[in-house]
């Protein structure tokens, strides 16, 4: 009895073992068969419908920034960005996504004028600030001008000073005395008295 027992345990105890090492481990399933989880774009996210493979408006509306699709979405309307979006080729929808958002958020901002107010707001600030620049150039040529001027006039002047005057005789004063010799010289007197008025 003891080793007929013992004979059926053993099978007994290994019976499980060798259903565990038949059977596959719920714990090692391939990673690829498992579903891949994405998150819905912002658009998708706030019209709270399924977000499809390929949609139109998940590369350009993320779901960090919803409220980027929610300017555009409030002036334009979801069914007008698609068909605009699909209108156009895939190189140009990302600058009019940003000119939607921007045209939208100058809307929110003045509904009266929307993006034509800040294009002449933007315009007169360029006019002023070009009448500025013009102003300084001027002011600038007028600095050149007259610093050009103040340079010819100190050459002319130097010019001047470094050549003799023609007009005035040169006069050698070598032989010519000062009036102190005439006065300390004693034959001066008596050479002019002998001589004759006449001559």
């Amino acid at each position: 009895m003891f080793k007929m027992e013992n004979s059926e345990a053993t099978p007994s105890a290994g019976s499980p073992n060798s259903s565990n090492s038949s059977s596959p481990s719920p714990l090692t399933l391939n990673p690829t068969s498992q579903p891949v989880v994405i998150s819905p774009c912002a658009a998708c996210k706030i019209l709270r419908r399924r977000c499809a493979d390929k949609c139109v408006l998940a590369p350009y509306f993320p779901p960090t920034e919803p409220a980027k699709f929610a300017i555009a979405h409030r002036v334009f309307g979801a069914s007008n960005i698609i068909k605009f979006l699909q209108e156009l080729p895939e190189s140009q929808r990302a600058d009019a996504v940003s000119s939607m958002v921007y045209e939208a958020s100058a809307r929110i901002r003045d509904p009266v004028y929307g993006c034509a107010g800040a294009i002449c707001q933007l315009q007169k600030q360029v006019n002023e600030l070009q009448a500025q620049l013009a102003k300084a150039q001027a002011e600038v040529a007028n600095l050149q001008l007259q610093q050009a001027n103040l340079v010819s006039a100190l050459l002319c002047m130097e010019v001047a000073q470094s050549q003799p005057n023609p007009e005035q005789p040169i006069v050698d004063t070598t032989f010519i005395g000062s009036p102190e010799s005439y006065r300390t010289d004693p034959n001066f007197m008596e050479d002019n008295l002998w001589e004759p008025l006449w001559t």
